[in-house]
């Protein structure tokens, strides 16, 4: 049994799988959007967007063209066999990814050209986590650009507290407008450092869509944020009718006295990932789509 060759498939996998197929959760709150829309001009934007999903899925072929930057977690257990050999297998699936899906190439080195297969400098960028356990969690996250032109990050005074996050998070969407495609999903990371709260923000977007945060009073900041925005009525698409966001997702982390960084990461309506566990023995358990080779 080649562990690391299964690492490599399953990478494979997942990619395409983020890319063309949308977690079930998310098509899922897309679709309430569009049968509770009443509003005539939202209902069509809605019902083309569930459209491309299902013909991206039938076809095998990317939901939107922008395929993003790539993104790797790696959660890997204690006892997992395999450790060494892991980065390379990221980057070399990547790359032959990029060709048989097929990827648009988005690594732009700063200082030379587009690499032409996604890999680059840092790139894919692999975070790693170790953990308890003997088994290997993936997850995939292909970040569009129009979504991450959008995202910001705020350094709040610790005295404005939660008025200054509300205060914060309207100001970005307004900002957003529709330049990121909404109907938005929201990641905010509140606290840490200023590296921190974005990554939150990050992780914040990997959340069951309709899940509320553990910590009562984060949830309910999580409700009040959604309401708030949705109030600002920029609509799907920017047309001015229907949701401007679908849900808000909150992540927390302590941060120092003096100063109080919230991170504000916005996905468009395609929030694409995948993720997958590979147990010691080399068993795969798919967590978000289901495996169909």
């Amino acid at each position: 049994m080649n562990v690391l060759k299964i690492f490599e498939d399953v990478c494979f996998n997942l990619l395409k799988y983020s890319v063309t197929v949308l977690p079930r959760d998310v098509e899922m709150a897309i679709r309430n959007a569009y049968e509770k829309e009443k509003e005539s001009l939202a209902k069509n934007q809605l019902k083309s967007i569930l459209d491309n999903v299902a013909l991206a899925r039938e076809e095998s072929f990317p939901i939107c063209q922008d395929t993003g930057l790539i993104f790797f977690i790696l959660e890997v257990g204690e006892d997992f066999p395999v450790k060494k050999g892991l980065i390379n297998a990221v980057r070399k699936c990547v790359a032959v990814a990029t060709e048989k899906i097929p990827l648009r190439p988005n690594a732009v080195e700063i200082f030379g050209g587009n690499t032409g297969n996604n890999v680059g400098l840092n790139v894919p960028w692999i975070e790693w986590k170790c953990v308890e356990g003997e088994k290997l969690k993936v997850t995939v996250f292909p970040k569009g650009g129009g979504s991450t032109n959008v995202s910001r990050l705020g350094m709040i005074s610790p005295a404005e507290g939660l008025a200054g996050i509300k205060r914060f998070v309207v100001e970005c969407v307004t900002e957003a407008g529709a330049r990121g495609c909404p109907p938005y999903f929201l990641g905010i990371g509140i606290g840490g450092g200023e590296d921190i709260a974005l990554e939150l923000g990050k992780k914040a977007l990997l959340q069951p869509i309709g899940k509320r945060n553990n910590d009562f009073k984060a949830a309910a900041l999580e409700k009040e944020l959604l309401e708030l925005v949705n109030k600002l009525e920029i609509g799907v698409m920017g047309l001015g009718s229907g949701p401007t966001v679908l849900d808000v997702h909150v992540c927390l982390a302590a941060r120092h006295p003096a100063s109080f960084p919230v991170g504000v990461v916005f996905s468009c309506w395609a929030l694409r990932y995948s993720a997958a566990e590979i147990s010691r023995n080399g068993d795969v358990r798919y967590l978000t789509h289901e495996f169909s080779p």
